[in-house]
């Protein structure tokens, strides 16, 4: 067996060997190397060193986070994280058994995303103040979530040299550094020319010179900037649901969808790896669908779609 380095040196050698010799992307990588210091916390609470880590010990701290309300997909993330270290120590001759080995990840289900309506999509546009130096900025944000259905990393990292107005499309980069056109509507590509002059009339930071949406400062919008933005005007139009800009991709797609749209064809515009995850939006529309036929059929009309029993 090697001697254990220190903590650090451990975390830092495990960082590289996940990115080079793994090839996992600069945000996994990220991700686990905060879940192993979570670990290693851990570890100095207990008077442990890593290679003293017991599967009970993990366990232990896998309960802490579900009783902290941790969701199942972050907790599996966790263990995905831990693993992957353990086994990163374990071929390193640092540890001879591997603590993670018989432990399970939670089950995660597949829930259906929130929807708007395009009429709640109007709404949000509607409430947009006319008099805010900002709004033509926002309305343009909006739209081109609700248009093409980025994500929102995709959408604050557009780039002014991978767009092109005139033909109506944007070079994106999406999850795992994965490039891909995608189309701007007609309405996204007017409402980004309107903003444009208003974006060269005010400062632009270096670090903000190519790119699309910037806050009053001259620098680009944060994620979740972005999302104070749609929550506000979620609000400010009346609606109940939570709505993030994440709400607008998967509105983008359900209305795609239910207009006709291929699933291959949506499944391309997401920038998903794999048809299932687009699947889900077949589930979300049959539910639709069921719910018009119990809503408007003759004889289905007086049953509650929830116990899918007659009422008296």
């Amino acid at each position: 067996m090697r001697e254990l380095k220190s903590v650090e040196e451990l975390i830092a050698d495990f960082s590289r060997h996940i990115v080079l010799e793994r090839g996992l992307t600069t945000a996994t990588a990220a991700s686990y190397v905060n879940d192993v210091r979570h670990l290693a916390g851990y570890a100095s609470r207990h008077g442990l060193t890593l290679d003293r880590v017991s599967r009970d010990d993990v366990f232990s701290l896998l309960c802490d986070l579900h009783d902290m309300g941790v969701a199942p997909r972050t907790q599996a993330r966790f263990i995905a994280g831990v693993r992957s270290f353990f086994k990163y120590l374990r071929d390193e001759n640092f540890i001879d058994d591997d603590p993670t080995a018989l432990i399970e990840s939670p089950r995660i289900g597949r829930t259906l995303p929130d929807v708007l309506t395009v009429e709640d999509i109007d709404a949000m546009i509607a409430a947009l103040p006319p008099d805010k130096a900002e709004t033509p900025r926002n309305h343009a944000i909006i739209e081109t979530l609700y248009g093409s259905g980025l994500r929102v990393s995709e959408l604050v990292d557009l780039r002014m040299s991978r767009i092109s107005l005139d033909d109506g499309y944007a070079m994106v980069e999406g999850k795992g550094e994965k490039q891909r056109v995608v189309p701007l509507s007609p309405v996204s590509v007017s409402l980004i020319r309107d903003y444009l002059p208003l974006r060269e009339a005010g400062p632009v930071k270096r670090e903000g010179a190519d790119i699309l949406f910037l806050n009053r400062r001259g620098a680009p919008l944060t994620r979740v900037m972005v999302f104070y933005i749609i929550r506000d005007l979620a609000a400010a139009a009346g609606i109940q649901k939570r709505v993030s800009p994440h709400t607008l991709r998967h509105s983008f797609a359900t209305h795609l969808l239910e207009g006709g749209a291929n699933l291959r064809a949506i499944q391309e515009m997401l920038g998903h790896e794999s048809i299932a995850t687009t699947e889900i939006y077949l589930h979300l529309d049959r539910t639709r669908l069921r719910s018009e036929l119990l809503d408007h059929h003759p004889h289905y009309r007086h049953i509650d779609p929830t116990s899918e029993k007659k009422t008296n």
